[in-house]
């Protein structure tokens, strides 16, 4: 059956026209300047061309490149996407040049050409394709990329290897592109935060000396990291209190007396909100009976507290070994 016409009608194509390349892209969710990357080295070029020159998108033509969208996004390099893309559509559309649309050939395993503009460099293949649905502000792409991501690898793996490096990129775009892309880490932020949460969703019960407190330190607000901590705490049957960004030091200290617990996770994104003598503090804090006294592990995570040298504060480098060291606080 033909739909072309029906499709045609739903993204406001008539029969008779077409889409500038500019429309398609604004559609599509991607810069004008990947439309035309994909029509010159993929084929994926229009049907149509006024006066010989303009491109102009017809239905057809953007229901190969809507499948094109959806094969990048999990991860597929950009030429074997098209090939498929081509092949799954029945289209060979005519190239920039105006010759025979041509089939890109496979892409060498373990290799992208990803159109994301993101330093990604040797990553995952899922991390191409959450930073393509990062980039095109696609929801629902990027749910499923990280849901799928967490239940493959592990919420650990993901963490470290899917999530963690896309963020990184996602912030050294952000950084070099002069105040742009922000609403891309704020959006791919968001998802993951949700991610997290949807994954480990249940608060365990509080049991006693097995409890942890995570929180960032005073004018600290970076929390998404403690989430994914929290996310794999929950995960092993661990308990943890959360207290978010910001925790100012009366209330940190309040909550550790409240709850007397195993380990304290304190979060510090730059030596300017690290604070040795509130971690010091927090570790010299006691309670219970006389003569059984009990102290917290402090564990300073997050790169703020990097060169600093703090006799029985751990610092675990990354989520495993923060995980591995509140077992062992909770088991000691």
């Amino acid at each position: 059956m033909d739909t072309t016409g029906d499709l045609g009608a739903r993204a406001g194509i008539g029969r008779d026209g077409g889409l500038t390349t500019g429309e398609v892209a604004r559609r599509l969710g991607v810069a004008p300047t990947t439309v035309r990357s994909w029509d010159r080295r993929y084929g994926l070029g229009p049907a149509l061309r006024a006066d010989g020159r303009q491109r102009r998108w017809t239905a057809g033509d953007m229901a190969r490149l809507e499948r094109m969208c959806a094969l990048t996004s999990t991860g597929l390099p950009p030429a074997e996407a098209a090939r498929l893309a081509l092949r799954e559509t029945g289209s060979h559309p005519p190239s920039a040049d105006g010759g025979a649309g041509r089939v890109p050939p496979p892409a060498a395993p373990g290799r992208s050409r990803a159109g994301t503009g993101l330093r990604l460099g040797g990553a995952r293949r899922e991390c191409k394709g959450v930073a393509r649905a990062a980039l095109r502000l696609d929801a629902a792409a990027l749910d499923g990329l990280l849901a799928a991501a967490i239940e493959e690898h592990g919420l650990v793996a993901a963490w470290t290897e899917v999530i963690m490096p896309t963020l990184r990129a996602v912030g050294r775009k952000w950084e070099s592109s002069g105040e742009r892309y922000v609403e891309v880490e704020h959006f791919l932020s968001w998802h993951v935060s949700g991610a997290l949460r949807r994954h480990a969703p249940h608060v365990v019960a509080g049991r006693p000396g097995a409890t942890t407190v995570l929180a960032c330190v005073p004018g600290e607000n970076h929390t998404l990291p403690l989430e994914a901590l929290a996310a794999a705490l929950a995960e092993k049957g661990l308990p943890v209190r959360m207290f978010g960004g910001a925790l100012p030091a009366e209330s940190l200290v309040a909550a550790v007396r409240r709850t007397g617990p195993a380990a304290v996770g304190l979060w510090a994104q730059s030596r300017t909100t690290a604070s040795p003598p509130l971690a010091r503090h927090v570790a010299a804090i006691e309670w219970g009976v006389r003569g059984a006294r009990r102290r917290p592990v402090v564990l300073t995570l997050g790169p703020g507290w990097a060169g600093r040298t703090m006799p029985g504060l751990p610092r675990p480098p990354g989520l495993a070994e923060a995980v591995a060291a509140v077992e062992s606080a909770v088991s000691g």
